[in-house]
């Protein structure tokens, strides 16, 4: 696998936790965020479509 086919990160260098312990930059969790660097590229893809929810949820 070439480096440019990993799953990258979706973080947008804005880092804050909210109450939900949800990034209100990237929409991952804190536990998502600490994990991704030992995650699998499945996992990761996971989680950006965790985060597509979220986004989605939270459109005003």
């Amino acid at each position: 696998m070439k480096v440019r086919d990993k799953v990258r990160s979706p973080c947008v260098s804005v880092c804050a936790l909210n109450d939900d312990d949800v990034c209100i930059g990237c929409q991952r969790t804190g536990d998502e965020i600490l994990r991704w660097t030992s995650m699998t590229d499945d996992e990761r893809r996971q989680v950006l479509k965790n985060v597509a929810e979220r986004e989605e949820k939270f459109q005003i």
